[in-house]
């Protein structure tokens, strides 16, 4: 349960001075706004450091941890379950790093503008995905367009317990955070994703600014002399002079908040940015990973747990510093940036066959940069024994729609059919629901259906890891995807692990990135 009003993470539109540039609902179109995610998770990680070693007593340490504001971790009905842990007994970590729009403090309001926006419902404008893997030797993040259309699923507010029904169709994926908090938010990521998220954190403006200030400058790049700001107002006010400069502060939120005068004046120029500062910022906290002065760590840690709003797992001072410690394993070079592939929905964005292919990347813990050494895959038979073939109801689908393809027709029927002449007369095909599965799975509820699963893949040569559990489903549900389109035999795809280039990946240890400013946008 909610212990405190919500402190928002502001990530709206505003500059500092009133101008809104693409904001909200009241903003431009183009790719969605990522706004000051890179800074906020990176900030956080500087925070939970610096409290850490802020150590005033006990008091001291009680009085941090009533700062921080905690909300449920997940408001939906179906929640995907933990992986499995590898041989040697380790699992991945998934963090959701959650932004909102709302201004409801007087602070929060003078930094991010929007006056009319004050005391309305949130809106999760920043959505990113940070997952540890499983031996700690990298990390991906993945972040998600504000405007990504996707299906909400049924959110119960953990408070007046006022239940929020499934999205009719799909909506904006910045409207989660309204239907309950933030666990709707991560219900909601990880209905799109299969991802099982273990924490959430949101931070406000007034913190991201102070953590900011603490670290003393981030050094970013320009190609010319930059001034976002045009002859209607827009812009984030950000003025730079052309090579490397450190920035922190408000200026450090103009810079992650500016999309007029990067390149083509995309959200995607703003991604990028926010990217290079992250990666710069990595690099600052190691080379400088202590500050000396004990007053500056006591005010950041004020200001820190002041910002925050986590799940229960993450309630206390000591929690955060604990999972600091696990995400500082990672060395910048294994660190890897990138944005959920998307396409136009005339003015919002969905995720593409290439956004299924990055979450399952991160679902099977593949490292986005590829430098994972070779794993022998190896399919795990189920303990759990399976009935006689006529006993298994076994529900199949047509999951053939691609990006450029509609459905192969009559697919369900099909395999159904082919089921039935292998003896599991009770396969059934659902003619009404017509999905986009890039590959053939066959999906299970819970652990005394997963041998029963397993019996039906092996029947028609479908291998055992493309066998998951799933709380979509009610019984054994074969989903017959988009690479067995056509046939009666099935051939499973070698596999491709490799990133895709719509992902815009960027390496943790690039220090040459310099952000190419529009001619339309420079000053002398």
């Amino acid at each position: 349960m909610r212990e405190a009003d919500s402190a928002a993470a502001g990530d709206g539109a505003g500059d500092g001075t009133g101008a809104a540039e693409g904001y909200g609902r009241h903003g431009g179109g183009g790719t969605a706004p990522r706004r000051f995610r890179l800074l906020k998770w990176f900030g956080l990680t500087l925070a939970v450091l610096m409290v850490g070693t802020a150590g005033a007593g006990y008091l001291y340490y009680e009085h941090l941890n009533a700062n921080i504001k905690k909300d449920d971790l997940n408001l939906g009905d179906n929640k995907v379950a933990a992986p499995t842990p590898n041989a040697a007994g380790q699992t991945p970590l998934n963090l959701l790093i959650i932004g909102s729009d709302a201004r409801d403090t007087k602070e929060n309001q003078e930094l991010g503008g929007a006056r009319e926006t004050f005391g309305s419902t949130p809106l999760a404008d920043v959505q990113m995905l940070v997952h540890l893997s499983a031996d700690r030797s990298n990390m991906s993040v993945v972040s998600m367009p504000r405007d990504t259309l996707v299906r909400i699923p049924k959110c119960t507010d953990p408070d007046g317990g006022e239940v929020y029904s499934a999205s009719d169709g799909r909506v904006m994926t910045n409207q989660s955070l309204g239907r309950g908090g933030p666990g709707c938010t991560v219900a909601t990521w990880e209905k799109l994703t299969g991802v099982h998220i273990d924490h959430f954190m949101m931070v406000d403006f007034s913190g991201v600014v102070s953590m900011a200030d603490a670290i003393g400058g981030v050094p970013v790049c320009v190609d010319a002399n930059i001034y976002s700001r045009d002859s209607s107002g827009h812009g984030s006010g950000l003025k730079l002079k052309k090579g490397t400069t450190s920035i922190k502060g408000e200026k450090a939120l103009r810079w992650l908040r500016t999309r007029y005068g990067f390149e083509d004046g995309s959200d995607l120029a703003r991604a990028k940015a926010q990217h290079m500062y992250m990666n710069s910022m990595v690099r600052e906290l190691r080379e400088n990973a202590t500050l000396g002065n004990p007053g500056k760590l006591r005010t950041l840690a004020e200001k820190a747990t002041a910002a925050l709003t986590v799940d229960p797992g993450l309630d206390t001072v000591k929690k955060l510093y604990d999972l600091s410690n696990e995400l500082r394993k990672v060395a910048p070079k294994r660190i890897t940036m990138t944005t959920m592939p998307n396409r136009y929905v005339g003015a919002r964005v969905e995720p593409t066959d290439d956004a299924d292919q990055l979450f399952r990347l991160v679902r099977e813990d593949i490292a986005l940069d590829g430098k994972d050494k070779k794993k022998t895959a190896e399919d795990r038979t189920s303990d759990d024994p399976a009935a006689a073939p006529g006993a298994i109801g076994v529900r199949v689908q047509n999951g053939t729609r691609t990006d450029t393809l509609g459905a192969a027709s009559g697919r369900a029927g099909t395999v159904a059919g082919l089921l039935a002449e292998k003896g599991y007369t009770k396969a059934a095909a659902d003619q009404g629901t017509i999905l986009s599965k890039a590959r053939t799975v066959v999906r299970y509820p819970s652990a005394d259906l997963e041998g029963d699963a397993q019996a039906v893949a092996k029947s028609l040569g479908i291998p055992l890891s493309s066998v998951k559990k799933s709380t979509d489903v009610s019984g054994v549900t074969l989903v017959v995807g988009a690479d067995w389109r056509e046939g009666r035999a099935y051939k499973a795809p070698k596999q491709d692990d490799r990133t895709p280039k719509t992902a815009e990946a960027l390496n943790g240890a690039d220090e040459e990135a310099c952000m190419h400013v529009n001619p339309g946008f420079t000053w002398s």
